[in-house]
């Protein structure tokens, strides 16, 4: 359904086209970017050696649909800037198939035992996607950033190879 091809310089007009307000910029990567994003930045984004990052395609159709990270700067691997870009791709299995491939490149390939992501606790359609595949809220971390009068929540998910795999089977 999907495939992971790493993001590269050439990318960056496409990249910055999805990304219209400093709303879509905080739902989509946090605080990393700042608005409006710049090739300075995302040179130094695709620079950084504690980074993964990748452009999701539509294996039948091989148009790009998205973008994904994989970052190493902690103990655990986060799975971090999951974006669908066009609304008209998302909720069609897309992002649960980008979620599924990026955690068989950690624990398949690099043998990680545990993932964990960041998502905003309003975002329940990212929620959804991300308990599909196994993830699980950890209520005991969260974090919080305002952008302009309105503060957002942020919660943790986890999940342990163990249970990837045993929802790989259902």
């Amino acid at each position: 359904m999907i495939t992971l091809i790493r993001f590269e310089q050439s990318d960056f007009p496409r990249f910055k086209s999805w990304i219209e307000s400093e709303e879509d910029l905080l739902q989509f990567a946090g605080p990393y970017f700042s608005f409006p994003i710049t090739d300075r930045q995302l040179e130094k984004y695709i620079q950084d050696p504690k980074r993964r990052i990748f452009k999701i395609t539509d294996t039948a159709t091989k148009e790009i649909i998205g973008h994904c990270e994989l970052n190493f700067e902690r103990n655990i691997p986060r799975l971090c800037r999951i974006l669908i870009a066009k609304n008209s791709e998302r909720n069609r299995g897309y992002g649960k198939s980008a979620v599924n491939a990026l955690l068989k490149l950690l624990f398949i390939e690099d043998n990680y035992d545990t993932a964990e992501l960041n998502v905003y606790d309003w975002n329940s359609h990212a929620i959804r996607c991300y308990e599909a595949v196994g993830f699980r809220i950890n209520k005991n971390i969260t974090s919080e950033v305002t952008i302009g009068d309105t503060t957002w929540k942020s919660v943790l998910m986890q999940i342990s190879k163990s249970d990837w795999k045993a929802n790989l089977v259902r």
